[in-house]
């Protein structure tokens, strides 16, 4: 998937995304940071998204099955995708946790830790490298066990 197939998908399913939230377009608009005008024209066909409002609906609705559905899973794996295409990163190590994180367990090297501010939930691998992060406990235990290291 290229960049403008992406936004062009988001973009013709925002009306849907919107209405599986149970949402006015007023909320949605002020959720995204855009007018109510440009949400209109979006869901009337009549203008696209760009590449950061795109990333906006992707970010505040990542639980939308709608747009789990465009993209075969997770949003943010494509957001990441397209955004380093063809560009080979290393992510950044993080501190480790040593301020904000209280760690609940480590096997394998795996740690699974606590933010002490926000609550959610995180992995680090043997090099303090995120892997995953989520407020939902039990989705970064079931992607720790997938790695196959217990």
């Amino acid at each position: 998937m290229k960049r403008e197939e992406f936004i062009k998908a988001v973009s013709s399913k925002l009306k849907l995304i919107r209405t599986e939230y149970g949402i006015t377009q007023e909320a949605m608009s002020e959720m995204l940071g855009i007018s109510k005008k440009t949400l209109v024209e979006t869901e009337k066909g009549r203008r696209e998204l760009s590449w950061t409002e795109v990333i906006a609906v992707a970010s505040v609705f990542e639980k939308s099955e709608v747009l789990q559905g465009i993209m075969g899973g997770d949003s943010g794996d494509v957001i990441h995708a397209l955004a380093f295409e063809d560009r080979h990163i290393q992510y950044p190590p993080t501190m480790g946790g040593k301020v904000w994180w209280r760690v609940i367990d480590e096997k394998n090297g795996i740690r699974l830790q606590q933010n002490y501010v926000t609550g959610h939930y995180r992995l680090l691998d043997e090099n303090d490298c995120r892997l995953i992060s989520s407020f939902d406990r039990s989705e970064v235990e079931e992607y720790r066990d997938s790695l196959g290291r217990k």
